[in-house]
């Protein structure tokens, strides 16, 4: 019966070929679940992992010696990319240049009619009034070298005119120069601006003979009493007016003690110190320094004032730029 073995065999090949298909079929079935589970597993994993290390880092532990709460610090994160350097900076605040002939250092916000109450910089600047004195200015002076100080006198005419070899000699030495009046007029500034002009231009002319080439930049008006008038003639003469931070009254005679805690305590970055080394007995103001000098010397660079810009010479390369004009 050659006819049924025939069709027999064809079943038998079609069973086998839907068998296999059926094989693959559930194999593929497998592998997805497989896969799908693995990436769950993965997913939870990551996600414990996560949460477990956000706890370790906020969650405190037990210190071993006290029983104490401790926080446990983060694991460390590795450290951030440098940032790019900044362009240099100024170490200190500057002044700008207000020009050959002019004053040295400009109006000041906050000083009685524009005048100078700070330093414009980190430096304290140490000024001794009403000289020059033949006994109490050369032990000020001493003291000032025996610190390596440099500060600004403000003088008086009449004073000038009796000692200029002691005028050269505070030259000598470094300091600036400061106008103070003829006759320490305390009412100067209520006079005419003719009347205060020959005032200073006489006094900053007495300066000027007793020290050759030397420049008077700065007027400090007695007793403080400023007026806009007097304010506005004193730039007009190349001078800045100058004011006072830190005032010991020193001229009371309060005592050494008293003027040194008033200096020590009272002086920050910056200040204007005022002090006196003539116009009566200044014993207490000379035994201040020892205290004052090597006190404010560890805390403060102590300067002199900077004088004023001479006009140009060698092509401005010989300015005598200091800090605080710049």
């Amino acid at each position: 019966m050659p006819v049924i073995q025939e069709a027999t065999g064809a079943g038998e090949t079609e069973e086998r070929t839907g068998t296999a298909l059926s094989n693959a079929r559930t194999a593929v079935i497998v592998v997805g679940v497989i896969a799908a589970i693995v990436a769950s597993a993965y997913l939870v994993g990551h996600h414990l992992g996560t949460d477990t290390a956000q706890l370790r880092a906020t969650t405190p532990t037990a210190s071993p010696a006290t029983g104490a709460a401790r926080p446990v610090a983060a694991a460390p994160r590795p450290p951030a990319a440098p940032a790019p350097p900044a362009a240099p900076a100024l170490a200190m605040a500057m002044q700008p240049i207000t020009g050959p002939g002019r004053p040295p250092l400009p109006a000041e916000r906050g000083g009685p009619f524009g005048s100078r109450r700070t330093t414009g910089t980190p430096e304290v600047a140490l000024t001794f009034d009403d000289g020059p004195d033949p006994s109490q200015t050369p032990q000020a002076l001493a003291m000032l070298r025996r610190y390596g100080v440099k500060a600004t006198f403000c003088l008086v005419g009449i004073n000038v005119r009796a000692f200029p070899g002691l005028v050269r000699q505070i030259a000598r030495d470094g300091h600036t120069l400061c106008n103070h009046s003829w006759e320490h007029d305390v009412r100067l500034g209520v006079r005419s601006r003719a009347g205060i002009r020959a005032d200073l231009v006489r006094t900053n002319d007495a300066i000027r003979d007793a020290a050759p080439g030397s420049r008077v930049s700065y007027y400090r008006q007695p007793g403080g009493a400023w007026t806009a008038s007097i304010v506005a003639v004193s730039r007009e003469l190349g001078m800045t007016p100058l004011h006072w931070t830190v005032d010991p009254q020193d001229w009371r005679k309060p005592g050494a003690g008293s003027i040194a805690s008033t200096v020590n305590s009272g002086t920050t970055r910056g200040a204007i110190v005022l002090l006196h080394d003539a116009g009566g007995d200044r014993r207490g103001t000379i035994s201040a320094l020892r205290s004052i000098l090597p006190n404010l010397g560890r805390r403060f660079q102590l300067c002199a004032l900077p004088p004023g810009i001479d006009p140009p010479r060698m092509h401005g390369r010989e300015w005598p730029l200091k800090l605080g004009q710049i």
